[in-house]
């Protein structure tokens, strides 16, 4: 059917189900092979998924005894090679085991050192940066000669561990990270995901350990480990770890490095210890914006808020808008806390203004109401921001106390 085809390669995921629904075949091929493979190709996880949902056959047997999801495993993409292995046809005991064994060969050898073998070239590769605009992760991919890659088979590994039931050693995990040093990588992101979501004490005393290790990239990696741990399983909901932060303190007081002190912070926020208020206040003018922005959520007693004021006209904005945040999440009467949200409303930035304008609705201030029309028009492009709606909220309220 040339319109699926068209669709599938334009990469019109809503064209692509409506035809789907209107009896278009999901299996239909397209120069010889299945338009699954168009959409693996083009890294196209959406198209997939409506492909997949109408019954296309992830393990159809391809001219060179590949298949769609072999495809997707030596292409490197976790989300598509996930999408792939969990579709509506549960896969078969041996393509599991090939899927992993093709993951793990293509981890253990490095993504160049693999495409450069499989299409025996020698020049220079082609590197791109790819975001995911929505998750915010990003990779890199590779390309020589007419076969691209991405850097994620590492992350492709350990899901589909996950998912198979292994439970990888902790070292091997920690390793993966550390091919690929940055937070904001796939694989660094879905190690971090993985060994969160074991929350026992086991992993936490290791990723605690981590910390002593005398490279910075190694104490990155621990600090997001225990970030996750105390966050929990997202999935399942334990969080056994939700008020250990108190433990990091000893780390967090000797930690020079300014980005694995932020995250070690951002750890500690969800403890209200008094040790971590008084690590937190101990940075109120920390060099590094980074580590001044996470201030604000060490302190949970009413008589330290005075001193996020002071962060309430930080030169960062990031900075500023943490520490309005916090002031307008405070429901005690200080004058001075209301007095520094009015003065937000006049920021540059219109996030900081919602948030100020937010933060004296939600404490009953009614200068809300005439700092409202400060805030300026909002980017319709931009989705709906419900705090736009709290000064109309506090004005119900108002109008209830008053009997109307």
């Amino acid at each position: 059917m040339r319109e699926l085809v068209a669709a599938v390669r334009r990469g019109d995921a809503d064209e692509v189900t409506a035809l789907l629904g209107d009896g278009a075949d999901p299996d239909t091929l397209a120069d010889g092979l299945p338009v699954l493979c168009l959409a693996v190709a083009a890294y196209d996880t959406d198209v997939a998924d409506a492909l997949l949902q109408a019954g296309a056959d992830p393990l159809r047997p391809l001219p060179d005894g590949s298949t769609p999801l072999t495809r997707a495993v030596d292409g490197g993409s976790h989300l598509l090679t996930r999408a792939l292995a969990t579709g509506r046809k549960p896969l078969t005991v041996p393509a599991r085991a090939d899927m992993l064994a093709r993951a793990r060969r293509w981890a253990e050898a490095d993504a160049e050192t693999e495409l450069r073998r499989i299409t025996g070239l020698t020049g220079p590769v082609e590197r791109i940066r790819v975001v995911d605009d929505e998750i915010g992760w990003w990779c890199e991919q590779l390309t020589l000669g007419p076969v691209t890659v991405r850097d994620e088979h590492r992350a492709v590994l350990t899901s589909m561990e996950v998912l198979y039931g292994v439970r990888t050693p902790f070292d091997e995990l920690v390793d993966r990270a550390l091919a690929h040093p940055d937070r904001d990588h796939v694989v660094w992101c879905d190690v971090v995901f993985t060994l969160g979501r074991r929350t026992d004490e086991e992993t936490w005393l290791w990723s605690r350990d981590l910390l002593d290790h005398p490279d910075r990239t190694h104490r990155l990696l621990a600090a997001d480990l225990l970030l996750s741990l105390i966050l929990g399983d997202v999935v399942k909901g334990p969080q056994p770890f939700w008020e250990r932060g108190r433990e990091l303190v000893p780390w967090a007081e000797q930690e020079e490095d300014p980005e694995v002190l932020a995250v070690l912070l951002h750890a500690m926020t969800h403890d209200s210890a008094p040790e971590i208020e008084a690590v937190g206040l101990s940075h109120l003018t920390h060099p590094d914006p980074r580590v001044r922005a996470l201030v604000p959520e060490t302190v949970h007693r009413s008589e330290s808020l005075t001193a996020v004021l002071t962060l309430a006209r930080d030169e960062d904005s990031g900075v500023r808008e943490a520490a309005c945040r916090r002031l307008g999440h405070h429901r005690g009467s200080e004058p001075e806390i209301g007095d520094a949200l009015v003065a937000l409303t006049h920021d540059e930035r219109q996030q900081i203004r919602i948030c100020a304008v937010s933060g004296l609705a939600y404490r009953d201030d009614p200068r809300c109401v005439e700092a409202e029309h400060r805030i300026g028009p909002v980017d319709p492009e931009l989705p709906f921001d419900e705090r736009l709606l709290d000064v109309w909220r506090y004005q119900r309220r108002r109008e209830a106390a008053d009997g109307g």
